[in-house]
């Protein structure tokens, strides 16, 4: 399959999937309760709804088998459909893949994509010049502004199995920094603040803090145009882990913004007096405190917080604006300069066998880790 065809193929899957999720947000609500900060519970599934300012939250949980040396599965790709692979046949999927799993060469502009990867690593290249490879609770906040082409492929680097496991945030930017220049940066797992809590009975809850604060600690900063750079917007991205049987109270934020909270791993918790199942995301009132009581599992959440943009939202795809113009302007603009074209003999580069965790970046500087 060519680039622009797939380009083409993926635009319009990444469409149908966003009017999927918008269209399907009122059938997976559960439950409304007036008298509680819980203001709705969604069912979870491998996209998670969320709210302004965030767009959505793309959950890749994938049990790869061994890799063949090529960085692809050891197995048949029979009865797969390769180029369009999200059956998940044997608990993985191959994606937009045909050799090696992930995402080839697409565009994104007018919002950020902030990557973890907390199995598992992700080959990146980008339209600019830049690439890495990170994983095992690495972070990826890119800016994609005005525009630019990026690949994400994951690579099968162990011979006997390589599970995997990816969260992709799409945040959406104002008005005045859809245009900027895109921005990519390495939030790296050793370096992100981690948080240890432990409640009355000694049970443990650790918060990996990607944005935002707790307490005094605040986290590594993201890139400079992106809405969580103004602490006023209150961005929290945070990653939970929950002892069983753990309690913790996540604070009230200081201004009225949103938030949102996804179990999407355990057995059940009780959150704001409600007890709920595994895989459900919750909005709640973000000005009171929320208590959370595990269940008898170890329990896995997400945060998500940050103050309303507040701006008109059109969306095509991987195409964010504020108007339809605006929208129909962007991808003239990409079919005019593929947002810098691409440097790369394939549209899925990967970065070798040997390779450990580095990025290189646009302006040439290359980071070992």
């Amino acid at each position: 399959m060519s680039r622009r065809k797939f380009i083409k193929q993926a635009t319009v899957a990444t469409a149908g999937a966003v009017l999927l999720t918008k269209t399907g947000l009122a059938n997976n609500i559960l439950n409304t309760m007036s008298n509680s900060p819980i203001k709705a519970i969604h069912k979870l599934g491998a996209q998670w709804p969320t709210q302004d300012p965030f767009m959505f939250c793309a959950h890749h949980l994938d049990n790869y088998p061994g890799g063949n040396g090529k960085l692809g599965p050891n197995v048949s790709l029979a009865g797969r459909n390769i180029g369009q692979d999200f059956a998940g046949i044997d608990g993985w999927n191959m994606y937009h893949g045909d050799v090696v799993p992930g995402f080839p060469a697409h565009p994104h502009c007018g919002f950020e994509t902030v990557t973890i990867v907390t199995q598992g690593m992700a080959d990146h290249s980008d339209s600019l010049g830049g690439k890495g490879r990170f994983g095992e609770g690495d972070v990826q906040w890119l800016t994609a502004g005005k525009g630019v082409q990026h690949a994400e492929m994951f690579p099968l680097l162990k011979e006997d199995a390589n599970p995997f496991e990816l969260f992709q945030i799409w945040l959406n930017l104002p008005r005045k920094s859809k245009k900027v220049e895109a921005h990519y940066k390495m939030l790296w797992a050793e370096d992100i603040p981690v948080i240890k809590e432990k409640d009355k009975l000694g049970k443990q809850t650790i918060i990996d803090l990607v944005a935002g604060y707790y307490g005094d600690q605040k986290a590594l900063s993201p890139t400079p145009d992106s809405w969580a750079s103004d602490p006023a917007n209150e961005i929290q991205i945070w990653k939970i882990k929950m002892e069983a049987g753990a309690s913790f109270t996540i604070p009230k934020s200081t201004g009225d913004v949103n938030r949102s909270l996804y179990f999407y791993n355990g057995s059940s918790a009780t959150i704001a007096g409600e007890k709920v199942s595994g895989g459900r995301g919750l909005d709640v009132v973000a000005t009171v405190d929320l208590e959370v009581v595990n269940g008898d599992e170890t329990g896995f959440f997400v945060l998500l917080q940050g103050k309303s943009i507040g701006e008109p939202v059109v969306q095509h795809g991987p195409f964010v604006a504020n108007s339809a113009e605006e929208i129909n302007a962007a991808i003239m603009e990409f079919r005019r300069t593929e947002f810098g074209g691409w440097p790369y003999d394939s549209s899925g580069p990967t970065h070798g066998n040997t390779r450990g965790r580095f990025a290189r970046f646009a302006d040439g500087t290359e980071v070992e880790k």
